[in-house]
């Protein structure tokens, strides 16, 4: 890893949106999207968005929230649109906004949040440094401003994953 100082980078350098029909295929027996197809589509996005700021090959280190706030139903578009949100050493925090739209009424409605962790790799799967992220809009200040806080408790949650799996990992 090199002490070279980069760049900052503007978070809106990193944004990214997708957009996609909930069809029959995609729902469960409640004609809603299946939790799992909406956590797919929420990692394939975030490691989009991350390796747009690092500008490198990217892994998922840490999954670290996704709060389901109302169901996304058949027929409506579903659109997620994601950030780095914050920055340190090596990883990027990226937030990631579901909404989901009626597109015969034009109503939307933000059904889900979600903070994935990603780590920044060279060329050797090492990780690298990335640039910081300086946020510019309200929305951007917000959800920047409590990068610190969620990563001290990432740290922590990750710390009792590891001391639980070293108890408990192995099979009975």
């Amino acid at each position: 890893m090199s002490d070279t100082a980069l760049p900052k980078k503007l978070i809106r350098a990193s944004r990214t949106t997708k957009s996609s029909f909930v069809l029959p295929s995609d729902t469960n027996t409640h004609g809603t999207l299946f939790g799992g197809k909406l956590m797919a589509y929420i990692d394939d996005i975030a490691a989009i968005t991350a390796s747009k700021h690092a500008r490198s090959a990217v892994v998922t280190a840490s999954a670290d929230s996704i709060d389901f706030l109302s169901p996304i139903r058949e027929g409506e578009v579903v659109s997620l649109e994601s950030y780095v949100s914050w920055t340190h050493n090596t990883s990027m925090e990226v937030f990631v906004k579901i909404v989901a739209e009626n597109v015969l009424t034009g109503k939307k409605k933000v059904c889900a949040t979600s903070f994935l962790t990603f780590v920044a790799l060279n060329e050797d799967g090492k990780p690298s440094k990335v640039p910081e992220a300086i946020p510019e809009t309200k929305e951007e200040k917000y959800v920047h401003d409590g990068g610190y806080e969620r990563m001290i408790a990432r740290k922590a949650r990750r710390k009792n994953s590891e001391k639980m799996a070293s108890e408990f990992g192995s099979f009975s």
